[in-house]
């Protein structure tokens, strides 16, 4: 297939200067007319100047596939360029999939980012970096008169992909992994240190793909045809449990461009075990409180047994003496959380307003959070989150219970065990799962 005939040197002037001037007149608005930089201004942006001043900074940026700074932000390692089709290719997904799709990202000084900007002028269907590395002479001839001149700025254009360093450096931020390639796990000759960097263009990739999903006009309709059970060509797709994480703070274009054009924004798919439901957990009918039954599980009386030895053993007051008791306290409450979660998926959401549960109300709302979804008295006590002080209050007094028998505890070992169930994270994960399924309700009622 014959290539088009490539454009006028012309063309090429036209389009740079074009871009120039949108950024000059950018800059000249800040300025009153009278002000003695409007000139200095002008004579910056005036094309050969420009781009001396651009083959100079090109040096102080670097385009990459894969980044270190989101690593960690003050990282100092090496970056790396390997566009898609250098990758070998795998059954699994990664960088190598993403084909001719691929968006380079930039690291390097923020300041200069204009640089690439400029690099990414398209004529002609392609940008003006790929005319470069082909060597295109119509644009080497739009660069400069003087030929010289314009193949020296062109050497440097073409350099924004290379490592700003000869050998390749990882960091004490960085991340580091040591990879068994022998038989021995036990010898360190058979391993290999890996320094994983950060899959900049695929993470990219993934994220404008979910975002899309997620607030596209196709999945708007579609989620609307669903609401009002209409029939609908398009396809909604859901990311359960997505995670949103920031990278930069609040200047993200300190990390790379593309995370710059997220805003710091990026997703990570849930990686979690399956729920498994419990076929025979039963509804905790006619009982006061929910660690009746919990207290005789299998899994919980050895842990008491246990601790209560450990204890009644009289151990020094040391640190070693406290991480023991909070080892079995931890163990405890891991067990709390699992039989909680076996009630969660194996009992139908509303199972609490039945007249033969006599749980106290406390208990019931953190027993039956899907209940929420469709009794609003119900989700604004769960939402007033009293409830999880409460619960951990009882559990101090369960714990109490079942050691005072020889033991002398009291308010403060009370005031303890409380406090290490209030901490567990579980509370906020299960709150926002509340949050979002009655808003996901509260969405099909009122369309």
């Amino acid at each position: 297939m014959t290539e088009p005939p490539s454009p006028a040197p012309s063309a090429f002037r036209a389009a740079i200067e074009a871009f120039l001037k949108q950024r000059l007149d950018g800059k000249l608005e800040k300025l009153s007319p009278d002000d003695p930089k409007r000139e200095s201004l002008i004579e910056q942006y005036r094309m050969p100047a420009w781009i001396a001043d651009a083959a100079r900074r090109v040096s102080q940026i670097q385009l990459v596939t894969h980044a270190i700074k989101p690593m960690h932000p003050d990282a100092r390692g090496s970056n790396l360029y390997r566009p898609a089709d250098a990758l070998p290719t795998r059954a699994e997904v990664g960088s190598h999939a993403l084909g001719a799709s691929t968006h380079d990202d930039v690291v390097g000084n923020a300041a200069a980012l204009d640089v690439y900007k400029f690099l990414k002028i398209e004529v002609a269907g392609k940008p003006l970096l790929q005319w470069l590395r082909e060597g295109n002479d119509q644009l080497i001839a739009a660069l400069d008169p003087n030929p010289a001149q314009a193949n020296d700025w062109r050497t440097a254009f073409v350099a924004i992909d290379r490592p700003r360093d000869d050998t390749l450096a990882s960091h004490t931020l960085a991340k580091q992994v040591y990879w068994l390639v022998g038989d021995d796990p036990v010898n360190d000759d058979h391993y290999h240190l890996l320094a994983p960097l950060h899959a900049s263009t695929l993470a990219h990739a993934v994220f404008t793909i979910i975002n899309e999903d997620r607030f596209g006009e196709t999945a708007k309709l579609v989620r609307k045809a669903r609401r009002d059970k209409q029939a609908h060509d398009g396809v909604s797709r859901d990311y359960p449990d997505l995670v949103e994480q920031k990278f930069g703070g609040s200047k993200p274009q300190n990390i790379s461009q593309l995370n710059s054009e997220r805003g710091g924004k990026n997703y990570l798919l849930a990686s979690l075990p399956p729920h498994w439901k419990d076929r025979n957990v039963r509804p905790p009918w006619r009982l006061d409180s929910i660690f009746t039954p919990f207290g005789k599980r299998d899994e919980v009386r050895p842990l008491m047994r246990s601790l209560r030895k450990f204890l009644e053993s009289n151990p020094d007051p040391t640190m070693d003496t406290r991480d023991r008791r909070d080892d079995y306290t931890d163990a405890l409450i891991g067990e709390l959380l699992r039989f909680a979660s076996s009630l969660h998926d194996g009992l139908a959401p509303g199972w609490s307003l039945d007249p033969r549960c006599r749980l106290v109300e406390e208990e019931r709302l953190w027993l039956d959070p899907g209940r929420a979804e469709s009794d609003e008295d119900f989700r604004a006590s769960y939402l007033r989150m009293d409830w999880p002080d409460a619960i951990s209050k009882r559990f101090g007094n369960w714990l109490n219970g079942q050691l005072d028998q020889r033991l002398p505890v009291g308010d403060d070992e009370h005031r303890h065990w409380a406090r290490e169930l209030i901490e567990h994270l579980q509370w906020t994960t299960q709150v926002d799962e509340v949050r979002r399924a009655a808003e996901r309700h509260h969405a099909g009622a009122h369309p």
